[in-house]
């Protein structure tokens, strides 16, 4: 195969890339990062990135357009790919940061080779060959062995280690399919959601991975995603649109109590900074930058986003994150920049936040903050169970509804009853007697409930099924049995 690509790009007048850049950095106070490059294109960023002499680079995609021709998009191959990584290479100021400055890179669909591709692409291994040359992977590297161009490397010393977690997003990613009609108003036809039960967005070897990663010793913790994983509004590629791999992600986060992870990604062709306050048990911050010279033009109005805290909705940019050692509490600053190099958007959070129960816990899951009963456990950890298994919950009802006339009462552990981490207890018709005969959702509506009974799943969601009133129970206040007049 190497030999074929290498006559390939002969003929076309380009030599495979192959380049070692410079060591690890000792330490990281400063880390560089973006997406999104055409190679036939104008990039003044790179001078901005070279002038800033960050001690990492992270570029998380998009790093060359493969599948670009004549302005439309066209599965690449080979030979295109090999074209591409040359002209980048030739870049004046990308080779300057290649020979300066220490990279670390994951690619996302336009190198590798096909518009919003997945495990189907035809030509995945002939790109992570190409990827793997261009950026100076070792041969006996055990990268070179993979399936996948996941990696992840720690820098610094102790009390100062930055891990860098880059996820492949690509090669193991499960098919996605887009509606039959656009959007009303528009041409755009929006991604539909992928819930069947062996879908995947890492494949179980990067997932057993990715595990063993976050559980390594580290103060701050940056995992490289191509899209995006915390936005979920947008109709265009994104975890969200495999939520049980999002929800996944979120879990494992949080059970192998991997502390200081900030997400950073591209894909999208504008910035965003979003924050997911509750899914890991401390904000999880998602900043999003791209591109490089792929933003738009043009003003545009900022997109739908809950998460969001601060963005560029248009314009080409960068990220940086800047980490303050020198405090007693390390101030993490996320940046987006501008082509001129001028802070656009910014959020800062002292590293102190960013820790498994760390910081103040959110208004709708303040049960995390009471020591439960022995036997008793949170909604999150309901989760975690299986259908059929017996469970005593306990939590402070944020949400719910009064449904199918009264004969249902539905009690949300979250505000938001869609979230990944909502754990609903179902009050049904039987259970509605004795104290609750004329409940309604605001019986119970900011009360803590105990709620006991055997897991059941509603739409592939664990929940609790009640049927018998003493299985139920409102912890504080209590409520009075009604008596006869």
């Amino acid at each position: 195969m190497f030999r074929m690509l290498t006559l390939a790009a002969v003929a076309l007048g380009f030599a495979p890339v192959v380049f070692a850049g410079p060591n690890p950095p000792a330490a990281v106070t400063r880390v560089v990062f973006g997406s999104c490059a055409d190679q036939n294109k104008p990039c003044p960023i790179w001078e901005k990135v070279a002038a800033a002499k960050p001690d990492l680079l992270v570029l998380l995609g998009d790093n060359i357009y493969a599948d670009i021709d004549n302005g439309k998009l066209k599965p690449s191959d080979p030979a295109k790919m090999a074209s591409c990584y040359a002209e980048l290479a030739a870049v004046p100021a990308f080779k300057r940061i290649r020979e300066s400055t220490y990279i670390m890179a994951t690619w996302d669909d336009h190198d590798y080779g096909n518009n919003d591709a997945g495990e189907e692409w035809v030509h995945k291994d002939d790109a992570q060959k190409q990827f793997l040359d261009f950026f100076g992977v070792a041969a006996d590297s055990p990268r070179r062995k993979q399936k996948g161009v996941y990696w992840a490397e720690t820098f610094g010393p102790v009390g100062q280690r930055v891990q860098v977690i880059m996820l492949d997003g690509r090669y193991f990613r499960s098919p996605i399919r887009k509606a039959d009609k656009p959007l009303p108003g528009t041409t755009i036809r929006p991604y539909l959601l992928n819930t069947e039960a062996d879908a995947t967005m890492l494949g179980a070897d990067q997932w057993k991975w990715l595990e063993e990663q976050l559980r390594q010793p580290a103060d701050v913790r940056l995992i490289g995603s191509g899209i995006q994983v915390v936005s979920e509004e947008h109709p265009f590629e994104k975890w969200a649109t495999m939520p049980n791999e999002r929800a996944r992600l979120y879990r494992l986060i949080r059970d192998t109590k991997a502390n200081g992870v900030v997400i950073l990604s591209g894909d999208r062709h504008l910035g965003d900074i979003s924050v997911a306050a509750r899914e890991v048990g401390y904000p999880l911050y998602d900043i999003t930058s791209s591109g490089f010279n792929q933003g738009s033009k043009a003003y545009r109005d900022p997109e739908a986003n809950k998460y969001r805290v601060g963005g560029m909705p248009w314009g080409n940019n960068y990220g940086v994150v800047q980490i303050d050692w020198t405090s007693k509490d390390p101030l993490i600053s996320l940046q987006l920049r501008d082509e001129d190099g001028e802070i656009a958007a910014q959020a800062r959070v002292p590293l102190s936040k960013l820790q498994p129960g760390g910081g103040k816990p959110p208004a709708d899951k303040k049960e995390e903050a009471v020591k439960l009963p022995e036997g008793v456990i949170s909604p999150f950890d309901a989760l975690k169970k299986a259908k059929g298994d017996a469970v005593t919950v306990q939590f402070e009802v944020a949400g719910g509804n009064t449904v199918s006339g009264g004969k249902r009462i539905l009690l949300n552990s979250l505000k938001d009853f869609k979230s990944d981490d909502n754990f609903t207890v179902v009050v049904n018709e039987k259970a509605m007697t004795g104290p609750y005969e004329k409940a309604t959702y605001d019986t119970f509506k900011g009360k803590t409930i105990r709620a006991r009974g055997k897991l059941s799943e509603f739409q592939k969601k664990l929940q609790l099924q009640i049927d018998d009133p003493a299985n139920l129970e409102i912890v504080e206040p209590k409520v009075e049995e009604k008596k006869d007049k």
